[in-house]
This record gives C-alpha cells, structure tokens and sequence, in this order.
C-alpha cells in the first residue's frame, strides 16, 4: 500500500519568489559592482524579496530596484503567440558582501 504524504497547506502556499538568476552580459557586468539581477514572481514585492533574499544567501540587501517586463507578440514556427510577462529585480548589496550564483 502507498503512503499518502501529508502536507499542510502553509507549505503549498509557500512559493519562490525567486525563479532563476538573471545571466546576461550586462547582469554579469553589474555583478562587479555589487548588484545582481534575478528573475521573479510576478507577485513578488521589494519587502518580500529583500525577506527572501536575506533567508536564501544570508545577505542583507541595500536596495532593490524591480522592473516589470510585458508580454510581446511572438512568431514561433509559423504561428503567432505571446511570451509570457515577466518580473525582474536588480538586487543591490553592501560593499563586501557577495552572492554565488554559479
């Protein structure tokens, strides 16, 4: 017989609200300067993102600026679509404190 897991609904409710890190030529050359950018929820907040981040890396950020990207009109193998929207953040840290993304 197969067990059944039990999971209360706080831990589905929880979610990332950071999807992936943002690798691109001019992420990786803010990088240098402290300031690191990552792809996140669309329902992601600067106050639950700085919570997030403090908890995942163990940095505390100095500011944190979020830009939100809209969906576009795409042609993909002969048909036409649209790309999903998306939310990005450029996380700001002290001078000395640093992330490991790779």
């Amino acid at each position: 017989m197969a067990k059944k897991e039990l999971t209360t609904k706080k831990e589905d409710e929880v979610k990332k609200l950071i999807l992936s890190p943002r690798l691109t030529e001019k992420a990786s050359l803010q990088g240098n300067q402290n300031a690191y950018t990552f792809d996140v929820r669309i329902e992601a907040t600067k106050l639950t993102l700085a919570d997030e981040i403090k908890g995942t890396y163990k940095v505390s950020p100095k500011r944190i600026n979020i830009t939100n990207i809209p969906s576009q009109r795409v042609f993909v193998r002969g048909k036409w679509g649209m790309s999903s929207p998306l939310k990005k953040a450029i996380v700001f840290l002290k001078k000395g404190d640093s992330i490991k993304l790779a």
